[in-house]
């Protein structure tokens, strides 16, 4: 799911290639889901387009938004596969593109388009995609300098990166202990900090050496802080590099979570540290033990799962230096298999805490204050925006199985002969 780097990526094209022009026409297809869950329609959104100036493009966490000449405004959220396209311009990653079919990139409209737009001379073409329909793109009728003030923006928190007035040391010390949850749901929880995903959450805690499962109001003041400066180096970081993570520094942990039932990925961190994995707040952390240990309360009954690997571990950190480095380096340390993402992706869905209501419509000279509307998305279906996922065997189904006299996998590997253990695990982490 792309998080606050991603969004930030985007606007900064939006900024380049859209702001400033004149949009000539827009057309859109109507789809139920990222135009009706929101209270608004694909003629809708074409009609608000067409003939407006763009004046600015504005972002907060995983929202963003373009600011008209005049209302209503669009408002938009990509969900797990959406993406804006420039024609003639590579917005995405090199990864992105490498996974399209033959003729693909240069096709326009591209494939699975929701809205296209066209602006005046200089002829810019822009396009709005998301196979999986997730995505969001909703009509917010106000003044353009009182969008973040309207539905959705109202109920998210601040932005790490945008609101460094807003979002201090002492806010984010406040909202820990104020709740008593795993410090890792805190962070995914938009209504506390807008843009935190999974994969900058496990890189914030990782980089502030703190562990995933502990209580957010079990930390003392000093690891508040190192807490708060994680966010802002981790999120500025990503931002400025504009999510691309080729550019990522090579001693973050994102260059070697990805590794989940992947042949041959490393299990260990070039400094010799062990990775290992866990389900905290619904999603699947990343983490390294020896590294990130516990200082407080932890939640209970969370199973760790270790990496598991056929590389050996680093001898030594002068060792996983040099074999870090390199052309090896950029195989294995950056190698992010594309099913241990989607699998994140899913998870980041299904437990999304910022399901907008697909009742919610802004009326035109009707303000709703952050109460009234929190009140209605509350009373709205928390169904709406998540995706289809087939489901997992978990410990209760396992305990189902048994008592029917069937055999779990763990219970079919335990009886298994030794050198089949390896291959059965390995294909299990793989999905096969």
């Amino acid at each position: 799911m792309p998080e606050i780097a991603e969004i930030a990526r985007i606007v900064h094209f939006l900024r380049i290639h859209l702001v400033g022009k004149t949009i000539k026409n827009a057309t859109a297809i109507e789809d139920t889901n990222v135009f009706g869950k929101v209270g608004t329609t694909g003629p809708e959104v074409a009609a608000a387009l067409t003939g407006k100036k763009v004046l600015s493009a504005g972002t907060q966490g995983k929202y963003f938004w373009l600011e008209l000449d005049q209302a209503p405004h669009p408002v938009m959220h990509f969900g797990m596969t959406g993406w804006i396209h420039i024609k003639g311009e590579k917005t995405a990653y090199t990864n992105y593109y490498k996974k399209m079919k033959s003729g693909e990139l240069d096709a326009w409209p591209p494939k699975y388009w929701k809205f296209q737009l066209q602006t005046e001379d200089p002829v810019v073409e822009i396009a709005f995609t998301d196979p999986r329909r997730f995505g969001r793109v909703r009509l917010v009728d106000c003044p353009g300098e009182s969008i973040r003030k309207h539905s959705p923006l109202v109920e998210n928190g601040p932005d790490p990166v945008v609101d460094v007035d807003v979002f201090t040391e002492d806010y984010l010390k406040k909202r820990m202990r104020s709740r008593h949850v795993p410090i890792k749901a805190l962070l995914l929880d938009q209504s506390v900090i807008s843009g935190i995903g999974n994969w900058v959450a496990d890189e914030v805690l990782y980089q502030a050496k703190l562990h995933p499962e502990q209580y957010c109001d079990d930390f003392d003041d000093d690891r508040v802080k190192k807490l708060y400066d994680s966010i802002r180096y981790v999120c500025q970081t990503a931002v400025d590099k504009l999510g691309d993570s080729d550019e990522f520094p090579d001693h973050w942990l994102f260059n070697y979570r990805w590794g989940k039932g992947a042949k041959g990925a490393s299990s260990h961190l070039p400094s010799g540290e062990k990775l290992a994995f866990l389900t905290v707040g619904g999603r699947t952390s990343c983490y390294a033990p020896a590294v990130q240990k516990v200082s407080g309360r932890i939640v209970p009954g969370v199973k760790e799962e270790p990496m598991e690997s056929d590389q050996e571990k680093p001898k030594s950190k002068k060792a996983a230096k040099a074999e870090s480095s390199g052309e090896g380096k950029k195989v294995q340390s950056k190698k992010r298999t594309s099913k241990a993402r989607d699998e994140e992706e899913e998870e980041d869905e299904e437990s999304e805490e910022e399901k907008p209501s697909k009742k919610t419509k802004i009326i035109p000279g009707k303000k709703s204050s952050a109460r009234s509307v929190g009140k209605k998305l509350e009373e709205s279906s928390e169904d709406d925006e998540k995706p289809t996922k087939k489901s997992k065997r978990g410990p209760v189904q396992r305990q189902s199985a048994r008592s029917n006299g069937r055999r779990t996998d763990d219970e079919k590997i335990a009886s298994s002969k030794p050198e089949e253990v390896g291959r059965r695990r390995s294909g299990r982490l793989q999905g096969k």
